[in-house]
């Protein structure tokens, strides 16, 4: 009996896009499930299914949900390692123990700071620039001249920082700066990163992530 994979997510989701292409790094079939009302009504299958942060994405796999993105990618990478498919987290202890930690470092300082990026404005804003810019430099520090942040191999890294791309345009347009022109490296990197399929059908378009923070400035009262 095949395998009943379904993902609760929302298109714009950098964490709900990390979760997708984890899901098309290992070959997976899954029925994808939209939260179209997710700024105000959830469904009630995701308050089912994550009755405890009620957020997206979960993955529900034969009927036992997993949540928290990062979580979810772990447990796509122990559960599917049949058909030669790719392994995301590196078997040595300690590189593992490295790539969760940096994986962790993004949700917390990028995601942060971008959110700050589009709901301040004036003196903060510039200081929140400084903090996103850091941040990358910092990760871009960890790449360097290695292809992936796995070495030569794509990588769990790779896939939970990845996800942030697709929001990189909409960080620009409202802090009105370029993020190529302080971490050119880390732009090379994703941009090498779209290059695979699992990455370039998995990710929002970055127009379409501007449009959605439009409505979370909108609903915000962020002028």
């Amino acid at each position: 009996m095949a395998d009943e994979v379904i993902l609760l997510d929302f298109y714009c989701s950098m964490f709900g896009m990390r979760v997708r292409i984890a899901l098309a790094e290992k070959g997976i079939e899954y029925e994808y499930k939209e939260e179209e009302n997710l700024l105000d009504n959830k469904s009630s299958l995701l308050l089912e299914m994550n009755p405890v942060h009620k957020k997206i994405p979960v993955l529900i796999h034969n009927g036992k949900p997993v949540c928290e993105s990062l979580i979810i990618v772990q447990y796509i990478d122990e559960v599917w390692k049949d058909n030669n498919s790719p392994i995301l987290l590196p078997s040595d202890p300690y590189k593992r123990a490295q790539a969760r930690f940096w994986a962790d470092f993004v949700d917390k300082k990028l995601y942060d700071a971008g959110r700050r990026i589009w709901k301040e404005k004036g003196e903060e804003q510039e200081a929140t620039k400084k903090d996103l810019i850091e941040t990358l430099k910092l990760l871009e520090g960890e790449l360097g001249d290695e292809p992936y942040f796995g070495g030569d191999n794509f990588g769990f890294l790779d896939v939970a920082l990845i996800a942030y791309y697709s929001w990189f345009h909409a960080y620009e347009t409202c802090g009105n700066f370029s993020i190529e022109e302080h971490c050119p490296k880390l732009i090379a990197w994703a941009k090498r990163c779209m290059e695979k399929e699992s990455v370039s059908k998995s990710l929002a378009d970055p127009n379409k992530v501007y449009d959605f923070v439009l409505i979370l400035k909108k609903k915000y009262g962020v002028e």
